[in-house]
């Protein structure tokens, strides 16, 4: 797997991911009073199926939990079924039940 260089490209409202300076893949998000919703994600056909999509959710997912002020809003289809198939990130996501150990 490559290992991107992922960033939060605040001016363009998008966390980025680079490898070898190439512009690899982003996710587009917009800022609301307590959310960070997440509207558009793509990567680049030379990049796909590399973990470049994953690599972008589990940065901006991890930079929400670090700040503790905003939770996850995804209405982008590659976010929700992302957050979907990892469960560890619905306490930084608005509206999903937390997960219960039985």
């Amino acid at each position: 797997m490559i290992e991107p260089q992922v960033t939060d490209n605040v001016e363009a409202h998008r966390f980025e991911a680079h490898v070898d300076r190439r512009l690899a893949g982003f996710a587009e998000y917009q800022f609301t009073d307590g959310l960070v919703v997440f509207t558009h994600t793509e990567v680049e056909p030379a990049f796909v199926g590399q973990g470049i999509g994953s690599a972008i959710a589990r940065f901006a997912l991890d930079q929400l939990r670090a700040g503790g002020t905003r939770k996850a809003l995804p209405v982008c289809p590659f976010f929700k079924g992302w957050i979907e198939r990892h469960p560890e990130y619905l306490d930084v996501t608005c509206g999903a039940r937390p997960s219960r150990a039985d």
